[in-house]
């Protein structure tokens, strides 16, 4: 065609029509390759030769001058196109690095996702097939005793196979089959394996693979351990706190009831006043002791989530007046005023369990405040649920302490020796709440008293 244009238009310049032929050459190489261009190369030397150099029609070439012309076109357009092929293939292979390092950037990241090793390790074959569109992969912990593969069709990745790599630390790659077991190396010490079946994944890319597998299992073990290790010093901590607060509390009830057995095996003169009197002590103390072991059974119970819910829809007035009545005793003189609108939907509770919340909440008021001041109980619907909240007069709660005070056995900093008490009545308290898919919180001021407030469910507000 170049030809057949030059001749037509009467285009003489040898010049001319050699850089044309250069570009068809350069244009051919970019896309076709450089045999094409090499083929293409020596046709348009050939063609320039018989149809624009003297004398035209002929393969013969009558000035020396146009032999070097006609040897510099060719060695020029084999150069040319040996140089833009191979400028292809390094710009193809840049693109392939790319994608490898963006496959290998979206895996690591998903490696990051988890902190379970049996999560992770049963994700990480899908992981791979997802990434770097393979067939299929499988991976082998020696630990675990397990092969973990993306899914059933995995026939091409033998268990045998993968065990044998892990054990001696070498990859076995089979080109025919399009399979490479590769083992998971962390430093010098081999942990595992893997293999992956199709795909075309260089042996830098599975070396890459290797390690950020290694990375990701060996930092979700250090997560698992450090996670077990804190809850082995929080169980220690607990320990600690439970036998601290039960040995102070028990103390007291007990110093109590030693004293006044004493008091009645070496008085045998005592008149009855005095030997009722001291019955009555060993009386409320036993009461108290018994109060405390129930808490701490059931705290435990809860913890344990061994308590079982009977809600029901319940008016919280009736619960209200009765936690009121229960605990008249603790509450003493301090006067409960009580402001719930008839009107009021019914609660999904345990009427039982949340009357223990009230009481416990009550005895915390009762506890905190000065004799004589009053508590109030309100009650109000807000934002589809039952709001309750009692509000007393006592030292109130810094910022600091009232992200605690529902912690197990936590008690105020201030009122630690004032005010008796193991720590279990709010902890109790909230999780009962919780346990009513409720929330439990406090607002409060120093010096101003605080708010303690928890909700519940409306009846007809779940499923």
């Amino acid at each position: 065609m170049i030809v057949f244009g030059f001749r037509a238009i009467h285009v003489a310049n040898p010049t001319t029509v050699a850089l044309t032929f250069l570009l068809l050459v350069l244009v051919v190489s970019t896309f076709w390759g450089l045999a094409a261009s090499v083929f293409t190369a020596v046709a348009a030397t050939l063609a320039f030769n018989y149809y624009f150099l003297p004398p035209i029609g002929t393969f013969t070439i009558a000035d020396p001058q146009n032999w070097v012309a006609l040897f510099a076109f060719l060695v020029t357009a084999v150069v040319a196109s040996q140089l833009s092929a191979r400028a292809q293939r390094e710009a193809a292979n840049a693109n392939e690095r790319r994608r490898d390092v963006e496959r290998l950037y979206a895996f690591s990241q998903k490696l990051l996702t988890s902190d379970n090793v049996l999560e992770l390790l049963n994700l990480l074959p899908k992981y791979m097939v997802d990434g770097f569109e393979l067939k299929s992969a499988a991976i082998f912990l020696p630990d675990r005793a397990e092969v973990y593969r993306s899914g059933p069709a995995t026939s091409g990745l033998d268990a045998v196979e993968l065990k044998m790599v892990s054990g001696r630390g070498e990859p076995r790659v089979d080109q025919a089959r399009a399979v490479a077991v590769m083992p998971i190396r962390l430093g010098m010490r081999t942990v595992g394996s893997f293999g992956v079946l199709g795909g075309s994944v260089s042996g830098a890319t599975l070396d890459a693979m290797s390690s950020l597998i290694a990375i990701a299992i060996e930092r979700v073990r250090a997560v698992e351990n450090l996670g077990r290790t804190e809850a082995a010093r929080e169980s220690e901590q607990l320990r600690s706190a439970l036998l601290d607060s039960v040995t102070h509390e028990f103390r007291t009830p007990l110093t109590a009831i030693k004293a006044s057995v004493t008091s009645l095996l070496s008085g045998p003169s005592l008149d009855a006043a005095q030997r009722n009197e001291l019955l009555t002590v060993i009386n409320e103390e036993s009461d108290r002791l018994d109060h405390l072991v129930g808490e701490a059974a059931e705290m435990a119970q809860l913890d344990a989530n061994q308590v079982e819910l009977h809600r029901a829809p319940h008016s919280i007035s009736e619960v209200i007046s009765e936690a009121v009545e229960r605990s008249k005793k603790i509450l003493g003189l301090h006067h409960v005023s009580v402001g719930v609108p008839q009107d009021l939907p019914f609660a999904l509770m345990d009427e039982d369990r949340i009357r223990e919340v009230l009481m416990q909440i009550l005895e915390n008021a009762a506890k905190y405040s000065p004799a004589e001041a009053p508590i109030q109980i309100t009650a109000e619907e807000k934002n589809k649920t039952l709001m309750i909240s009692i509000a007393d007069q006592g030292p109130g709660i810094d910022d600091f302490e009232q992200g605690l005070i529902f912690d197990k056995f936590y008690r105020g900093r201030n009122q630690r020796l004032a005010v008796q008490g193991t720590g279990m009545g709010l902890a109790i308290a909230k999780a009962i709440v919780e346990a009513h898919l409720g929330t439990i919180g406090v607002v409060s001021q120093l010096g101003r008293g605080s708010v303690l407030f928890f909700t519940l469910p409306l009846a007809g507000s779940e499923g």
